[in-house]
């Protein structure tokens, strides 16, 4: 016997025998043996069928992540994760069960096999010399209860020295309900046929009440369920006809228990407490309608392009040596932050580009075709982890913050890669972002005055090691500036005004909130009305999203448009007026326009709960009534006067708009020129530095 079988079996071999002290009786001992077991790992029990709930409770997430990234395996896989992690969920937990069955049964055939060892305390040495003596068949699992049945036949006399084993075998009772325990069935059927029936029956009675009743397995497809109900009776038939009789009455009872089991804990925590099963049935529909998708195999195609051509990237991005600059992006949207920089730095040297992209339609590929100097890549979430980790080259810009917190982390092959933060928004650093997104940068490209002053505030606070600060500014307002510009010479006087409604994802935002009042005094003859909600609110809540929808669908077109495509940002610099709460997409609009925005106060949007840490008022809170003014929910109900008051102040604010521009955000019109410099500087800097 192995270490491990015997550790598993000293523990239970003195329950077992404990048991059996108690009762007299050995079937009597299995049964209560196996409700034993079932107390000692009722709290591992709990805790899987909460696991089940919570599995069950975040299936709708689950089904609408599949049908969005259909054909995309990982990124799927990456937003499960996410997901499992948000919702503290441990998908490996469902095979606890199975894992501590496969255990135990082990344990019981091993114990039930040798009641010399664990019932009388015979040492094994002792055992092996008699059996020998007996001329029994050592191979034999089961040949201590044959030397059992031969001392009692008298086939074989025991030793002086072990007389006493002879009395204890003599009241040792191994018949229950007139069967003998240490039978197998097989060997001699008749009535010990019912045995094995018996243990499939119990089988499929455990099966038929985790399909009906466990909140985990009632949700699966019926190949699922009826093919684990097959193997399992088939496996307790088999069971039931090659083992002794008292391990198939273990198996029987321990089938029945467990349905009890589910029952008390259905009552105790009862899923459909829990479990919103009209959203699960509509993501289920969603679902369905996803496989009916006549692209579906297409998608599967273009899926296994996608890996072959990544794996393709990923060797030719480490077959190229002495890179200077890597860009990495998360996505094609984040283009728009790098197109700037990377134009200056083409216009002013000769330097290659790699620019590394989870995203396969990139625009970047595209734009790479026109331009030899720019080696785009697409590597996939999982790969660009071991890329980061491998990564050998003098800078790196990226704009994803928590570098070296979770999962992209620096390079471990070259210790100098200078890492440089460039923003994608102009919200604060120590309130916007999470707790630490920017420490493990090298450099940071400040977007105004703010970013600086928190960053350096939170390396004193902290005791960080100090960073590199450029006072670079924001090159998606120098973008958008023209754009805001030319919409204002060309916009019709006279016409409807155009209110943007951009809310953004957190709680409490303008949607859950006050969305249907807000649009019961707004919607009129003055007024068209664009609700534009945050893409991750959509991910998320995508079925509050659909029923807003459809509460306002007999006014969509007469006045009211709800933006769900994001791809293009034409109505940010299109509108008259942005109503929002918390969403940077706030600045970028009035900055761009020199319109105002009307900011309803709903609960704060904080990412770092220790903000107040740094000594810094977020600029969230200090441009609310610079760029346009700040109301109170209860103010919706007269958002209507509110409005048209903003409207007639509509030079004011444009001047002090345009003021708060030019004293928040560094090098308003030329920030790419900035960050251009200082990435040449650098790479100069590091060639001197190697020479």
């Amino acid at each position: 016997m192995n270490n491990v079988l015997y550790y598993i079996c000293v523990p239970l071999g003195v329950l077992m025998k404990w048991c059996w002290q108690l009762l007299g009786n050995y079937g009597l001992a299995v049964l209560l043996f196996t409700l034993a077991t079932k107390l000692v790992l009722l709290p591992i029990s709990i805790w899987i069928h909460k696991n089940s709930i919570l599995m069950v409770k975040i299936q709708p997430e689950m089904n609408m992540l599949k049908v969005k990234y259909n054909g995309d395996s990982q990124t799927l896989a990456t937003e499960q994760s996410k997901l499992f992690k948000r919702a503290k969920y441990r998908p490996m937990l469902t095979l606890v069960p199975l894992v501590l069955q496969i255990v135990l049964l082990l344990g019981v055939v091993y114990i039930i096999n040798r009641p010399l060892t664990y019932l009388f305390g015979v040492g094994n040495s002792d055992i092996i010399a008699m059996a020998e003596a007996a001329q029994l068949n050592l191979e034999s699992s089961s040949y201590e209860l044959s030397l059992i049945e031969a001392i009692r036949a008298g086939s074989y006399t025991l030793p002086e020295n072990f007389a006493w084993l002879g009395d204890k075998i003599a009241a040792f009772d191994s018949r229950f309900l007139g069967l003998e325990l240490a039978t197998i069935p097989t060997k001699v059927w008749g009535v010990y046929t019912l045995i094995p029936l018996l243990a499939a029956a119990s089988s499929w009675v455990l099966c038929f009440a985790q399909n009906q009743a466990n909140v985990l397995q009632h949700e699966q497809g019926n190949g699922n369920k009826y093919g684990t109900m097959i193997f399992s009776v088939c496996l307790s038939l088999y069971l039931g006809c090659f083992v002794p009789t008292g391990i198939a009455l273990y198996w029987m009872a321990g089938n029945i228990l467990s349905v009890v089991q589910l029952l008390i804990l259905n009552v105790v925590i009862n899923p459909k407490k829990h479990v919103d099963y009209e959203a699960l049935e509509e993501s289920r529909k969603a679902l369905a309608e996803l496989k009916l998708d006549e692209n579906a195999e297409e998608k599967k195609k273009k899926e296994k392009e996608n890996r072959r051509r990544e794996n393709a990237d990923y060797k030719r991005f480490f077959s190229i040596v002495n890179k200077h600059l890597v860009i990495y992006s998360e996505k094609s949207g984040f283009y728009k932050y790098f197109k700037g920089i990377i134009k200056e730095l083409l216009a002013r040297s000769d330097m290659v580009i790699h620019y590394v992209t989870n995203d396969p339609d990139d625009v970047i590929f595209e734009i790479a075709k026109k331009e030899r100097r720019i080696k785009p890549y697409y590597i996939g979430l999982k790969k660009t982890i071991s890329l980061m980790l491998k990564l050998e080259c003098d800078i790196c810009l990226m704009t994803t913050p928590d570098l070296d917190k979770y999962y992209l982390k620096k390079s471990k092959m070259k210790k100098d890669v200078e890492y440089i933060y460039a923003p994608h928004a102009l919200m604060s650093m120590h309130m916007g972002m999470k707790e630490g997104s920017l420490d493990a940068f090298d450099t940071i490209f400040c977007a105004g005055e703010h970013i600086k002053r928190e960053v350096q505030a939170t390396v004193q606070v902290y005791g960080l090691p100090q960073k590199e600060y450029v006072e670079f500014g924001y090159p998606l307002v120098d973008d958008l500036i023209p754009l805001g510009e030319a919409e204002r010479k060309t916009h019709k006087q006279g016409g409807r005004r155009e209110i943007l409604i951009a809310p953004t994802w957190n709680e409490d935002n303008i949607l859950d909130s006050c969305i249907d009042e807000m649009l019961e005094k707004l919607l009129c003859d003055e007024y068209h009305i664009t609700v534009r909600p945050h893409p991750e609110y959509v991910k998320r809540f995508g079925q509050k999203m659909n029923a807003t929808v459809e509460r306002w669908r007999d006014k969509i077109g007469d006045g009211l448009t709800f933006e769900l495509d994001f791809s293009s940002n034409k109505s940010i610099y299109s509108s008259d007026l942005m109503i929002t709460d918390w969403s940077g997409i706030s600045f970028e609009f009035s900055f761009a326009t020199k319109r105002p925005t009307l900011f309803v106060n709903t609960k704060m949007k904080v990412l770092n709960e220790n903000w107040q840490k740094i000594n810094c008022t977020p600029i969230e809170i200090t441009l609310r009534d610079e760029i346009g003014m700040s109301i109170e929910k209860s103010d919706v109900k007269n958002i209507g006067e509110i409005v048209k008051d903003t409207f007639k102040r509509s030079t004011e604010y444009e001047k002090k708009i345009d003021a708060a521009l030019h004293k928040a955000v560094y090098n308003v019109g030329h920030s790419d020129p900035v960050g251009a410099k200082y990435i040449l500087k650098r790479i100069v800097e590091k060639q001197e530095a190697r020479k």
